[in-house]
């Protein structure tokens, strides 16, 4: 049997899932995540970035006011091989020092918007993972269909609740602990 560098342990001890998450969170360079065990390059172009930026600038306030942060940071969702970082979350503060990696039910929303290359996973694999996970909100920007849609109550089959697909320059109200409209018109 053979043995990692160092003899440790015996490669046949090595967690799959481990070791794919641990060799895309040291790689050199670029930001990368994991889709269904695919390792996918992060490199949205600039009307992406634009509109998450939109996004960002309407929450902004009210995510200081609630103490939390929001950003592109790494949640696991552990027991698969899904490594993902969403175009924005929303996660209280506290739990944003430390650098690990969050869990979807930590956060109090997610925001993907669409690209070209990804729509459909963000349209269907990540919906359906975010709701497994718990993430309680799930905010897709789908710019290809022009529209948003709001996603919540998550349960292990999926959202039980979705508002929309709202086209671009209808208002979307996210509810409360948020309880703000976001105004889609600048899209």
């Amino acid at each position: 049997m053979s043995a990692l560098p160092g003899g440790e342990r015996p490669y046949s001890s090595v967690d799959p899932e481990q070791a794919l998450k641990y060799a895309i969170q040291h790689h050199a360079g670029d930001r990368v995540q994991i889709v269904e065990g695919v390792i996918e390059p992060m490199s949205p172009g600039w009307d992406h970035e634009t509109m998450a930026d939109d996004i960002r600038y309407q929450l902004f306030g009210k995510v200081r006011e609630m103490g939390c942060v929001m950003g592109a940071g790494d949640l696991d969702l552990p027991g698969s091989s899904n490594w993902y970082i969403p175009d924005i979350a929303v996660v209280p503060r506290a739990l944003s020092k430390g650098g690990a990696a969050l869990l979807p039910d930590q956060t109090l929303l997610v925001v993907e918007v669409t690209s070209d290359s990804n729509a459909d996973t963000d349209r269907v694999v990540k919906r359906r993972r975010y709701a497994e996970y718990g993430a309680p909100l799930y905010l897709l920007i789908d710019r290809q269909d022009r529209a948003c849609t709001l996603f919540s109550e998550p349960g292990a089959l999926g959202y039980t609740r979705a508002v929309g697909p709202l086209p671009f320059g209808e208002p979307i109200e996210l509810p409360e602990p948020f309880g703000l409209r976001v105004d889609t018109s600048g899209f």
